[in-house]
């Protein structure tokens, strides 16, 4: 039985994707990194603000954080939003990624109120 041993979640109700390591034999959850969100209604198309890229230092220089963003910034698309960098690593990951660039919307202040009202509490 094969398996993919990373695998991305959205989990909407945290507004966070995640990043599982299933392990090498695919038995285990761990939850090992995150991209937090916050979604911004602009004039009724949604825009998701990704804010925040971590990955567990355990896993550094792996490559996982792409991995994460990727996942993420494909599923943002996918549901028909629009992508606003304000995370730093995404933010310098999206210009190497040029196939995203018609879905990306540079940050507003409206943006950083909105990552602001949710990480301040």
């Amino acid at each position: 039985m094969s398996h993919t041993r990373f695998e991305v979640q959205d989990r909407p109700e945290e507004s966070r994707y995640v990043l599982i390591d299933r392990g090498t034999d695919g038995s285990t959850q761990d939850v090992i990194g995150e991209e937090s969100y916050v979604d911004v209604d602009a004039d009724g198309a949604i825009q998701r603000v990704l804010f925040h890229t971590g990955v567990s230092e355990d896993y550094a220089g792996q490559g996982l954080a792409s991995v994460l963003v990727r996942a993420a910034v494909e599923d943002v698309i996918g549901a028909g939003y629009a992508v606003v960098p304000v995370c730093p690593y995404v933010a310098a990951w999206l210009p190497k990624h040029p196939e995203y660039a018609d879905s990306v919307v540079k940050p507003t202040p409206a943006h950083f109120r909105a990552v602001k009202a949710v990480t301040v509490r």
